[in-house]
């Protein structure tokens, strides 16, 4: 999807420059369903109990508006690179604003207390008529198991499963190489395969389109 949309998106971002607002409009519903997923899958359970996803959204496409040009002049990274790193920013200050201080570093806070471990197992998790009744059992057991993975692991999933960053935006995310990603995921990908085969569940697991 990232690949096919990249060519619209680059002439979106051109016309933007020129100071054509009807294509940020375009630009900003082309990736409004990416922009909140990234919020659902990142924002954090006490920060959810006080704000909704779409208010995020919301506060987070204001930022975009005010801060399109500058990016469109320059394109410092990707796009949805560029868009996500605005809602991380975004979920970073709401949390600050609405739960305020926590022992844990923010950093804990978006990356671990979240819903990206459940993200990622519905992602995975085939959803075939046998097995429809029991996919949320079966998607809550797998999350058990990702939670169980190292944080690096779970992380290179949840880009990847979670939010469907493609291979290349995960390695501009996490500022490595594109091999060096694609081992990364690889490796997590093993890993939690072979925790869902011990726990007599790779049949539930859709490995076929990964």
């Amino acid at each position: 999807m990232a690949n096919q949309n990249s060519e619209e998106t680059d002439q979106l971002l051109a016309a933007v420059s020129n100071g054509d607002r009807s294509a940020l409009g375009k630009l900003m519903q082309r990736h409004l369903p990416y922009l909140r997923k990234v919020v659902e899958v990142r924002i954090s359970r006490e920060l959810s109990s006080r704000i909704d996803v779409s208010d995020v959204v919301q506060e987070t496409q204001m930022v975009v508006m005010r801060r399109i040009q500058e990016f469109a002049m320059d394109r410092p990274t990707s796009f949805r690179v560029w868009l996500r790193s605005r809602a991380i920013e975004q979920l970073i200050d709401q949390y600050r604003r609405h739960v305020g201080a926590a022992k844990r570093s923010v950093r804990r806070e978006q990356g671990q207390d979240n819903n990206s471990s459940m993200a990622i197992a519905h992602a995975l998790v085939t959803d075939n008529p046998g097995q429809r009744l029991r996919r949320a059992e079966i998607a809550s057991r797998v999350r058990e198991l990702i939670d169980d993975l190292r944080e690096n692991d779970r992380e290179i999933l949840a880009l990847r499963h979670g939010e469907g960053l493609s291979n290349n935006e995960t390695a501009e995310t996490l500022q490595i190489s594109v091999d060096t990603a694609s081992k990364r995921y690889g490796r997590a990908l093993r890993r939690l395969v072979e925790k869902v085969s011990h726990a007599g569940l790779e049949t539930s697991l859709g490995l076929d389109n990964i």
